[in-house]
């Protein structure tokens, strides 16, 4: 496997690993103060508002800049966030600030991260190559809610220590090892770039529709989870972290295994039909389960059909895409952005009304995405810059 694919497997890892750290921390660190679910609700969306709002920027400015620099800069200010968060405990203002340099600087990862890789693979490789990317993201929701979930029976701010400190090893690692991967005349004729509400005309549009779909009903799972759980069988921070470090081991596996299948067969928009399905199914599971094996099942089969989904569709932008992979990923980073913005906002006021409406809305988003992609199937097909693989 090419060494820099490798390289950004870790830094994914990484970032994920330090957003997994958080999901069986904050409710228990926001639970005991006056309207700890709000904050909750915010806390984790204010790090997708400023992601989502400088993501496309952080993208346009790797394709004229390079991605190295980019990256680097974003690794950094991770750490950073995590000594804050660290630092932070129930001080609401400190808190919301690591949140913010945090989204900020991952809205300087993701993207970029995602177009490196386009721009070190062909077509032929993408799919294959985005797989691993997911498969690192998937690991790191293995580890991270699982270390976040052990670690905070020692301390609830060790775990945030723990993501600075490798964080500060992946940006070492970056800064001595990592190569540019746009060649050195990436400045010169760039022409105009298009504005990044103009990429969502034409077929890709429903693509970046499906993105923030998909991450919507994922962020509003995440928001109330553990809540939903708290309320059927009184579930602790530990079993949350190994509920998502086994829910976790099906993703990965999904990723580096099947997608792999996938690319080969160039079968992308089918699986991502089939990873909608599972993840429909998933949320009802949720709505059934009242003890922590029920619970692992339900988290399992919809984390399952959701690693069918995403390296699919970044698989499939990057592949059809007329502009520049940085433009490209960063509107996609966007739009996963504006998922996380809405979802956990969603997800929580939903469950103030009952416990059980954000998985029902979440199995409704999942069918109602897969018409997008019949849609842009559709559309794809009779394009004529059609590629192999349809529905």
């Amino acid at each position: 496997m090419n060494k820099r694919v490798v390289f950004i497997m870790l830094l994914m890892f990484t970032v994920y690993l330090g957003f997994g750290l958080i999901i069986p921390v904050l409710p228990e660190l926001l639970h005991g103060i006056p309207e700890g679910e709000t904050h909750l609700g915010w806390v984790l969306s204010i790090y997708s508002i400023m992601s989502f709002l400088v993501s496309p920027l952080w993208g346009g400015l790797s394709d004229k800049i390079g991605r190295r620099p980019v990256l680097l800069t974003g690794i950094f200010g991770f750490m950073i966030s995590f000594v804050l968060l660290a630092l932070a405990g129930t001080n609401l203002p400190l808190l919301y600030l690591s949140r913010i340099l945090g989204g900020i600087c991952s809205g300087a990862l993701s993207g970029v991260a995602l177009a490196y890789v386009a721009d070190i693979t062909t077509h032929e490789e993408r799919t294959k190559s985005m797989g691993f990317v997911g498969m690192s993201i998937g690991l790191g929701f293995i580890f991270g809610p699982a270390i976040g979930g052990t670690l905070s029976v020692v301390s609830l701010s060790l775990p945030f220590w723990g993501a600075a400190l490798l964080s500060a090893g992946i940006f070492c690692a970056g800064f001595l090892k990592l190569k540019e991967s746009l060649p050195d005349n990436r400045g010169q004729n760039q022409g105009d770039k298009p504005s990044r509400w103009s990429l969502l005309r034409g077929k890709l549009g429903y693509l970046y529709v499906m993105t923030f779909f998909v991450t919507f009903s994922l962020a509003g799972l995440e928001a109330t989870f553990q809540y939903f759980q708290i309320s059927r069988f009184g579930v602790t921070p530990l079993q949350i972290g190994l509920m998502f470090m086994f829910s976790g081991f099906a993703d990965a596996l999904v990723q580096g295994g099947l997608v792999r299948v996938i690319a080969k067969k160039k079968k992308e928009k089918l699986a991502i039909l089939c990873g909608l399905f599972a993840s429909a199914v998933g949320f009802l599971l949720v709505l059934g389960s009242d003890s922590f094996w029920t619970a692992t099942l339900a988290l399992t089969v919809f984390s399952a059909g959701n690693a069918m989904i995403r390296p699919c569709i970044n698989s499939l932008l990057t592949q059809r895409t007329r502009h520049g992979q940085g433009v490209t990923t960063g509107l996609s980073s966007s739009m996963d952005s504006l998922g996380r913005i809405a979802g956990p906002i969603t997800g929580t006021s939903l469950f103030g009304i009952q416990h059980g409406l954000p998985f029902a809305a979440g199995a409704v988003v999942s069918v109602l995405a897969s018409l997008l992609l019949l849609r842009f199937s559709q559309l794809d097909r009779e394009s004529k810059d059609e590629l192999p693989g349809t529905v």
